[in-house]
């Protein structure tokens, strides 16, 4: 009647085991450390920078406690916050010699000390909030001119294509600063233009000018139009910042507006600060160009000479000069997808582009016209370009194509991160960079912990001494939901705020209250006449009923919690709904399996340790038994 078969207990088994493994992190703290990223995408952080690490430190007779390199960054974890600083310092003199121009980006960080059996396993700590542990506090100052620079340079492209298109012969268009300035030969060709811009331009304002035979028209921004570019470049930028930190996996991450054109960025409970900062502080802005073909482009690529007008040169990843026409075909902002993967052919490392219908339609249209010929793929990152690729157009492009070229499998995955985040519609620049460390949280963290600890002592306690052997049961089942709780938090690497270790006191509660219908359930059987153990099976039986009523009722609120909350909120319902999850199994399964190993065992059984059980007397009366 009161016995688990044997898989039952191997079930049991395995949960304590993985629940014991991945909440194990979390008790061993966390140590100061030194974390080094690349800072373009030209450079690698491999063991060769590992080894000028080593190197740099010794010369300086600084020992850290651990250097590892794992997923294109190195980490160098130190004994204590003074050796930290000082290696920092060490590492940057020795990776960063220009600081206008860092090849690498070397950050402050904490790291877990847990064992590398554990880390082996996967096994790592949750994340703690910005109010326990700390984390990265970013204040980002949009370029807004830059902003309006390329818009107008956007519109000096497109009255360019819109003028060929309506046969506008003899004009030619250039960008001055934020305004386009147009220059025709004849009176017909400046009444043909105004009238169009007029039509298709209605963000431009337009005044005229005559020189001799000359006409030129000035187009300038409308002041309205320029606000509005300003706004929406502003909450683009903040999607775009959304979706980078989304690929990053930081959770609760809070990013607002400060002001007219700053960005509040915090990053609660992030581990890899300097890849947080690489990611948010380049603009990785995408440029198609036509390769200049022409004698004087092919001279100043091969032989240095000078650059003809209308063109630009650029550096490849190798060092090699390319020079790209001024033209910018398409952009970031065509681009809807981009996702890494082999060329099939090659099996090469590339990224496959996706681009909205006005970008395919232009793709189209220049791959005809220019077959055979090469197109230059252009990264802006903190204002410098470089060539990423400059195949050449073997074929009719459209909304889907593939990039290719001397990049490895991490750069083809940065390089679609990036881009699919989306670009960014105006540079940014980190102004300010507050790096909170835990000693801020230390007091929050300790009174949580006392909070909980408390809490769970003191429910121990009433449940030893009201239900005896059956509250110390209690308690242990009450234990492995704590633990299982911790295990699952960690498993999802999920970030623990201060709202979530109130949920955690509240899963306690929750938790010991379907063992108090249990027992009490219990007790009503013994007090019905029933035998030890038939009392124990219908205990558990009758009560499963109404806990899980409780339970499913309560989750359905932690789930609307989940679903319209934001912020704290939601911290706090994923810890208790998770929290519910795991009482049910540990206050039914896992506590009738001790029950079961105890008792089931023992066939002529004749009580149960339960604490006082009253029964009605004969004569009315109530006498109480143990």
């Amino acid at each position: 009647m009161n016995r688990y078969p044997v898989w039952k207990y191997t079930i049991i088994v395995i949960v304590l085991l993985v629940g014991l493994i991945y909440a194990l992190p979390n008790f061993f703290g966390e140590a100061p450390a030194v974390q080094v990223s690349a800072a373009k995408t030209t450079i690698k952080v491999d063991a060769a920078t590992q080894a000028r690490v080593e190197e740099a430190l010794k010369a300086a007779s600084v020992a850290p406690d651990l250097i590892t390199l794992d997923g294109g960054s190195l980490r160098a974890r130190f004994l204590n916050a003074q050796d930290q600083l000082k290696g920092r310092d060490i590492i940057q003199r020795a990776l960063v010699p220009d600081s206008n121009d860092p090849p690498y980006t070397v950050a402050l960080n904490l790291l877990s000390r847990s064992p590398k059996w554990l880390t082996s396993l996967h096994a790592f700590p949750m994340y703690l909030g910005l109010d326990l542990r700390g984390g990265v506090d970013f204040l980002l100052q949009v370029d807004m001119k830059g902003a309006i620079d390329k818009k107008a340079e956007s519109f000096a492209s497109d009255l360019r294509t819109t003028f060929r298109d309506k046969n506008i012969r003899g004009t030619q268009v250039s960008r001055n600063g934020q305004t386009v300035e147009v220059s025709f030969r004849d009176a017909a060709s400046l009444d043909a233009a105004k009238r169009l811009i007029q039509d298709q331009f209605t963000d431009l304002s337009t005044t005229d000018t005559q020189d001799g035979g000359n006409w030129r028209l000035v187009a300038t921004i409308k002041p309205e139009a320029a606000r509005r570019l300003q706004d929406a470049a502003l909450k683009q930028n903040i999607t775009t910042l959304h979706n980078r930190i989304n690929e990053l996996g930081v959770a609760e991450p809070v990013i607002q507006q400060q002001g007219l054109d700053r960005i509040v960025v915090q990053l609660p409970g992030v581990q890899d600060t300097a890849k947080a900062k690489e990611i948010l502080g380049r603009t990785a802005t995408l440029e198609m160009r036509m390769v200049d073909e022409s004698a004087e482009g092919r001279s100043a690529e091969l032989s240095g000479g000078p650059v003809p007008f209308g063109s630009e040169k650029f550096l490849d990843r190798q060092g090699r000069p390319v020079i790209v026409k001024k033209q910018v075909l398409v952009t970031g902002e065509n681009l809807t997808d981009a996702q890494p993967g082999f060329d099939q052919q090659s099996n090469q490392p590339k990224v496959d582009l996706t681009m909205d219908a006005k970008g395919g339609r232009i793709m189209r249209d220049v791959s005809r016209e220019n077959y055979k010929k090469r197109m230059a793929m252009l990264i802006f990152e903190k204002g410098k370009g470089e060539v990423l690729t400059a195949p050449s157009i073997n074929g009719e492009l459209g909304n889907r194509f593939q990039v290719s070229g001397s990049m490895t499998v991490s750069e083809a995955n940065d390089l679609a991160l990036l881009l699919r985040a989306g670009s960014l519609a105006a540079p940014m620049e980190i102004i300010q960079e507050r790096t909170i460390g835990p000693s801020l949280g230390a007091d929050n963290i300790e009174k949580g912990f006392k909070s909980v600890m408390y809490g769970f002592l003191a429910i121990m306690v009433f449940m030893c001494a009201y239900y005896a052997l059956f509250g110390l049961f209690s308690s242990i089942a009450l234990a492995v939901n704590l633990m299982l709780l911790v295990a699952i938090l960690s498993m999802l690497q999920a970030t623990l705020t201060l709202p979530g270790i109130a949920a955690m006191a509240l899963a306690i509660g929750v938790a010991i209250d379907s063992n108090v219908l249990i027992n009490e359930r219990v007790r009503e059987e013994l007090r019905n006449g029933a035998s030890p153990q038939a009392a124990i099976h219908a205990g558990y039986e009758r009560a499963w009923g109404t806990i899980l009523d409780s339970n499913v009722t309560t989750l359905i609120a932690g789930i609307a919690l989940l679903a319209f909350g934001s912020g704290p909120v939601r911290g706090f319902a994923v810890v208790h709904c998770i929290g519910i999850v795991t009482s049910m199994f540990s206050a039914v399964f896992f506590s009738r399996g001790l029950v079961n190993f105890w008792y089931g065992q023992k066939k002529k059984l004749k009580t149960v340790s339960i604490g006082t059980v009253w029964r009605p007397a004969t004569d009315g009366s109530a006498v109480a038994t143990k």
